[in-house]
């Protein structure tokens, strides 16, 4: 199996609905989301899938959310824009637009430096 990972930052704003703590407020975090693309085969010249590609799609979904209040955006209009919510969120905007044979193994959604959530299918 061959992974291939790629990363990118944002800047966005949020608030935890229901959190009973300082993260129900109005707080921002400098973001950093890293996609995990695995498969088994290489193409023809010896690419699991082009980077190029991948930061596209990546970035297609940061522009979205950066310098935003993610509160405000579907569907965190309705689930809460946890760190791992937002994992799932760039695993679904995604993963229909990767060429087949490859699969999104994971999303990583940092918050700070020393936190994170990872989603997996």
């Amino acid at each position: 199996m061959f992974e291939v990972s790629v990363e990118e930052t944002f800047a966005a704003g949020h608030a935890l609905r229901h959190y009973r703590g300082k993260c129900e407020n109005v707080h921002g975090h400098n973001y950093r989301v890293q996609l995990t693309i695995e498969g088994a085969e290489l193409n023809n010249i010896g690419l699991l899938v082009d980077f190029v590609e991948v930061k596209r799609l990546i970035r297609g979904v940061v522009e979205k959310l950066d310098h935003r209040f993610i509160n405000d955006l579907e569907p965190f209009t309705v689930i809460n824009p946890s760190a791992e919510n937002l994992a799932k969120y760039f695993y679904d905007e995604i993963t229909s637009h990767l060429p087949a044979p490859v699969r999104l193994g994971q999303v990583k959604v940092w918050e700070t430096d020393i936190t994170s959530a990872t989603f997996r299918p």
